[in-house]
């Protein structure tokens, strides 16, 4: 039997505590994370099976001041494995009580975090989103049908594009509303927010679809 063995495995942004649950139990059967490689592949070495507990952390501050970034998680008990696409990844053992420990104190300290993640990770998108992909689309319909097959084939290609991305902003916007309403139940201003970050996404998509049609009649 081979003693080391690769998984593929999808997470999204907010899913990372799932990510974390993850580890956890493939160590507990004997399986050890060594490393992650895109655009999901996780690398295992095996291992005495152990109650272990994996957590994530997303700080690029921290890039700067990696050595003590490191030295102030080892002080508490955690090993520092590597990084991947942001995140830093953390072991730890769990104490004999059976308690898997928190690497953030409190509730605003994670949604701290998520919000780090969102500024590095979905900003860019949302840029590449209204500053390209939305203008390529927008010039391409205007002269569909008039421009030839490739620009007609250009406006299909943009259109996919912009639909796809429309979805995964819904996604991502669901999962999002999920973890917030998770880790602040009280809040009830998480509803609002979200039910207009969705009204916003449908009107773009409308309004690409009423766009794309009046070109097209």
């Amino acid at each position: 039997m081979s003693n080391k063995k690769t998984e593929f495995k999808y997470f999204t942004i907010p899913q990372y505590r799932q990510e974390e649950n993850y580890l956890s139990s493939m160590h507990e059967k004997g399986w050890k994370l060594t490393g992650i490689t895109m655009p999901g592949f996780y690398h295992f070495e095996k291992c005495e099976p152990a109650k272990v507990t994996y957590r994530l952390d997303y700080n690029q501050e921290a890039v700067s001041n990696k050595a003590e970034y490191v030295k102030m998680f080892s002080d508490c008990g955690w090993d520092y494995l590597f990084d991947f696409v942001g995140y830093s990844y953390f072991c730890k053992k769990d104490s004999l009580s059976g308690e898997r420990e928190e690497i953030f104190c409190d509730d605003a300290s994670r949604l701290d975090m998520m919000k780090c993640v969102f500024k590095g990770r979905v900003w860019p998108l949302i840029i590449l989103f209204f500053g390209v992909i939305l203008p390529q689309l927008c010039m391409n319909v205007v002269g569909y049908g008039r421009g030839g097959i490739v620009q007609d084939v250009l406006s299909v290609v943009f259109l996919v594009i912009a639909g796809l991305y429309l979805v995964l902003f819904a996604v991502m916007s669901f999962q999002f509303y999920q973890y917030e309403k998770f880790v602040s139940p009280e809040n009830s201003g998480t509803l609002y927010k979200y039910a207009g970050i969705f009204t916003i996404l449908l009107a773009i998509a409308v309004g690409i679809g009423f766009f794309f049609h009046f070109f097209n009649s």
